[in-house]
């Protein structure tokens, strides 16, 4: 894992996570870039140009707020972007080369109930980059144990699993595969290809309503340092991907990071 991107917001929690993807890229030795991506919206008629100062206090702002940290010589890049957010970061993301994206469940909600927060739900429901959501105020620590939670095993793309091989082989890490039988299951689902039994320790089998259930059912018993999930359409996150703003009384693990891989289907 060579570079990593974290997007930053306005929220209260915004140091802590900073520092936790310090932590992080240094155990990768991988290089850290701090983004902010900002949006012009003028009124009709306006003739004043205030681009240049939008992005003129955005790099000051992400110049104080790298400054809040313990940078332990992780080289980190802050940049700037212009346009909408989930467009621009993927833009981004392909031309930096980034190989993950460490986000804040909540970068600018207020509202404690909340799990994932608008901005953050758009990055996690509307794109494709593998994404690591950390709990706010979590402590970096090696991540041992991985609980990864699939409906289906099938994988087209053995390169969604990158993420999580960088991750096992950094920290020698134990992934235990929860595989769900949902009202959907399909004859071979739960058959495990080479690339994906290599990284397994131990399977076990749950028969749920959805992904998110058996993983509310099993995680607990797991104890894992990770929650391991991927996009899709109708997976992990079947009633939550329903709105960008995901409540925590609808995810009740919410101490717990979890890494988000891109679709393998």
């Amino acid at each position: 894992m060579k570079n990593i991107l974290v997007p930053v917001g306005s929220s209260k929690n915004a140091v802590s996570h900073l520092q936790y993807a310090v932590d992080f890229a240094k155990a990768f030795g991988a290089k850290l870039y701090v983004v902010q991506v900002y949006n012009v919206y003028t009124k009709a008629g306006t003739m004043i140009k205030i681009d240049h100062i939008l992005e003129r206090e955005s790099l000051e702002f992400l110049k104080s707020h790298v400054a809040k940290v313990d940078t332990k010589d992780v080289e980190v890049k802050i940049k700037t972007f212009k346009g909408k957010l989930v467009d621009t970061l993927e833009l981004v993301c392909k031309s930096l080369e980034i190989d993950l994206i460490l986000i804040e469940p909540r970068t600018n909600s207020v509202r404690e109930e909340v799990y994932l927060g608008k901005t953050s739900g758009k990055i996690i429901k509307q794109t494709n980059i593998p994404a690591l959501i950390v709990p706010e105020g979590y402590k970096y620590r090696p991540i041992i144990y991985i609980l990864m939670a699939l409906k289906s095993a099938i994988i087209k793309k053995d390169e969604a699993l990158i993420p999580l091989i960088r991750i096992k082989q950094q920290y020698k890490s134990i992934v235990n595969l929860l595989l769900v039988k949902t009202p959907y299951h399909n004859e071979g689902d739960f058959e495990i290809n080479e690339s994906l039994s290599k990284l397994i320790t131990n399977t076990t089998y749950s028969e749920n309503a959805t992904t998110f259930q058996g993983v509310l059912e099993h995680y607990k018993d797991n104890n894992p340092d990770l929650l391991c999930v991927v996009r899709r359409k109708r997976g992990f996150f079947t009633k939550l991907w329903e709105n960008n703003t995901i409540l925590k009384k609808d995810f009740q693990s919410t101490t717990l990071p979890v890494l988000v891989l891109s679709g393998m289907k």
